[in-house]
C-alpha cells in the first residue's frame, strides 16, 4: 500500500504567502509552521515526525525551508528516512530514501552547506551596511511606522469591525504590523510597536 504525500511548508511571517511553495504538489496533507527556521522547535514540524510512516514521502519547496543550518538539515533527513519515509526537496530536485549513494549525500551536504553560507554573508553585509551607515549618521534605527493618534484611530476601526487585510492596506503597513498594534494598545502605557521586518 503506498503511503502518503505529505507537504512540509515553512514562512517567517503571518503575512507571507505559503500556498505559493508546494503550487501545483499533489498532496495529501501539509503541514505548515509561520517561525523562524533557526532551530527546529516548530510545532507543525514536530508534529510532521509524529505523523509520518513507514512509505510516506515528505515533500519540502527547498532545503531552508526545513532547516538554516546543516547539522539540522542532515538530522532532520537522518531521522525521516530512517524511519521509511522519503524526503523531496523541490527547488533542489533531491530526493532522499535512506539508501542514498555516496553523491547523493554528498550533494546535501554541499548545497546544505552552501545555503548556510550565504546566509551568512546576507547578515555580515547587513551588520557592515549599519556600521557604515551610523558613521555618516544616516542611520536612526526603526522608525515607528504610525503616529500614537493615527494607531489608536487604526485600533478604534479594527474595534468596529474593519477587516484587518483593509487596515494593512490603508495604512501601508504589514498584517503583522497592525496586529502588533492591536496587541499593544491591550498593554496600558506601552507605545506602539515598530514595524517588524520579516525574519527569514
Amino acid at each position: 500500500m503506498a503511503g502518503q504525500r505529505i507537504g512540509y511548508v515553512r514562512v517567517s511571517t503571518l503575512d507571507q504567502n505559503e500556498k505559493r511553495q508546494l503550487e501545483g504538489q499533489v498532496l495529501d496533507r501539509v503541514f505548515t509552521d509561520k517561525a523562524s527556521g533557526r532551530d527546529t522547535g516548530r510545532p507543525q514540524l514536530t508534529e510532521l515526525l509524529r505523523f509520518t510512516r513507514d512509505g510516506d514521502t515528505v515533500v519540502v519547496h527547498s532545503m531552508d525551508r526545513l532547516a538554516r543550518n546543516l547539522d539540522d538539515l542532515r538530522a532532520l533527513v537522518q531521522d525521516l528516512t530512517r524511519k521509511g519515509v522519503r524526503v523531496e526537496f523541490v527547488k533542489e530536485s533531491l530526493v532522499f530514501t535512506g539508501e542514498d549513494s555516496p553523491m547523493a549525500n554528498l550533494m546535501l551536504s554541499v548545497m546544505g552547506a552552501f545555503a548556510e553560507f550565504e546566509r551568512s554573508l546576507i547578515r555580515e553585509r547587513q551588520r557592515e551596511g549599519i556600521a557604515l551607515a551610523k558613521q555618516r549618521g544616516a542611520y536612526k534605527g526603526r522608525q515607528k511606522t504610525l503616529t500614537p493618534e493615527r494607531a489608536a484611530e487604526m485600533v478604534q476601526r479594527a474595534d468596529s469591525g474593519i477587516p484587518k487585510v483593509v487596515l494593512a492596506h490603508d495604512y501601508g503597513i504589514s498584517r503583522e504590523t497592525v496586529y502588533q498594534y492591536l496587541r499593544q494598545a491591550k498593554q496600558a502605557g506601552s507605545p506602539p510597536p515598530a514595524e517588524s521586518p520579516a525574519i527569514l
